[in-house]
């Protein structure tokens, strides 16, 4: 028998060469030569670090903005430049990223530290002392006196602060010759962090707007030029995922992934254009995707609540907080939560979009009323609840 890859590589000579280039470009992960409409923002983080080529430890740097607006790229770029600039000069530098989604307490960012830089240590077992000082013995100055500097870049540390405390940021703020740059998608992410470590980290802060239609459009087309083969692209493709993306709040990931998924389905249709009804289609399947990821990984309590919503909703009830406790008891058996608790779920899963709610009044001397209702697919919904 042949190679299917073979096979398939040979049938695809007429239509997927004929849109896709290279896809590489359109994941959010990869790093062009330039980030249009972010050069201010990379100006600002090589403002703060170009003292590293002195020898001097950098400020420590903070990056605020929303999913998809630059922030982790900027960092990787601006990381790209420094390091490229040190070659020249004789000073050691090293800029090393972490993920806080991969690591999320502070020994496991401190073991993972230690092995980027070449000291091999385990994952677990030791004491946070013996990790802590094989991490700072690093940073000893060598026989020729040259000395390490060390920036570390923290991205979502949020998630690493509000499960692990502060300790990472109070150990390397107090270790010589290491600075942090921390990227947040939130503006209050310090109310985590206590007074003490506050001080010294004593940071410079840089905020990352989200992107318009037209700054959107530009990214698109750049991408767009190294990703796809010559008039694949209909002429209102990027414009419309643009304008999409712009709603989503100026999320480049989110354009980035329509673009990418439209030119699939253009694919899969054996179609030689990319056209506006495969950007459509690839909206409604990456909120499909979305909606589905968000439902399997909520916690078996808010699953309950959306399964008794679900219920009220195919029976065609108005939702009120006290209707929905009810079901939910009856879904839940003896396992179900306090009444108040069932408000700060509603809340939570208002936040993710899948359900709204609406005050209402019902009159004078009849108080008002919560109003609670599905925001995603009832079909998608229940088949994403059964299948869990």
């Amino acid at each position: 028998m042949s190679n299917i890859f073979d096979e398939i590589q040979k049938g695809d000579d007429s239509f997927g060469k004929s849109i896709f280039k290279d896809k590489k470009p359109l994941d959010h992960r990869f790093l062009p030569d330039k980030l249009v409409h972010r050069e201010e923002q990379i100006r600002q983080i090589a403002k703060y670090w170009i003292d590293a080529l002195n020898g001097v430890t950098p400020s420590n740097v903070t990056l605020y903005g929303k999913t998809g607006t630059g922030k982790t790229a900027a960092s990787k770029f601006a990381r790209e430049q420094l390091i490229d600039a040190a070659r020249n000069k004789r000073v050691q530098v090293k800029v090393e990223y972490i993920r806080c989604t991969d690591y999320t307490t502070e020994y496991q960012v401190i073991a993972q530290l230690c092995q980027q830089l070449g000291r091999d240590v385990p994952n677990r077992g030791w004491t946070k002392g013996e990790i802590v000082n094989t991490f700072r013995d690093i940073f000893k100055t060598n026989v020729y006196g040259n000395k390490l500097i060390l920036i570390v870049i923290l991205d979502e540390i949020d998630i690493l602060l509000d499960k692990d405390g502060d300790g990472i940021l109070y150990t390397l703020t107090r270790t010589d010759n290491v600075s942090v740059l921390s990227i947040s998608n939130y503006l209050d992410f310090k109310n985590l962090i206590k007074s003490r470590v506050t001080s010294s980290l004593n940071d410079k802060e840089i905020v990352f707007p989200p992107y318009g239609a037209d700054q959107l459009s530009d990214i698109l087309s750049e991408r767009a030029q190294l990703a796809f083969n010559e008039d694949v692209l209909e002429s209102d493709v990027i414009p419309l995922c643009s304008a999409m993306a712009a709603k989503e709040e100026g999320d480049a990931r989110y354009a980035l992934d329509l673009l990418k998924n439209a030119g699939e389905l253009a694919f899969d249709d054996d179609s030689d254009k990319v056209t506006s009804a495969h950007v459509r289609k690839a909206k409604d399947r990456i909120e499909h995707n979305k909606v589905t990821e968000i439902i399997q990984t909520l916690p078996l309590q808010q699953q309950r609540l959306l399964e008794s919503i679900l219920n009220l909703t195919k029976q065609g009830e108005e939702i009120t907080s006290g209707k929905l406790y009810d079901e939910y008891e009856m879904v839940s058996k003896k396992d179900a939560v306090t009444y108040r608790r069932i408000f700060d779920f509603i809340n939570e899963l208002e936040l993710l979009g899948i359900i709204s709610t609406n005050t209402i009044s019902r009159g004078r001397g009849k108080g008002r009323t919560n109003i609670i209702k599905l925001q995603c697919d009832e079909n998608l919904l229940e088949t994403t609840l059964f299948t869990i």
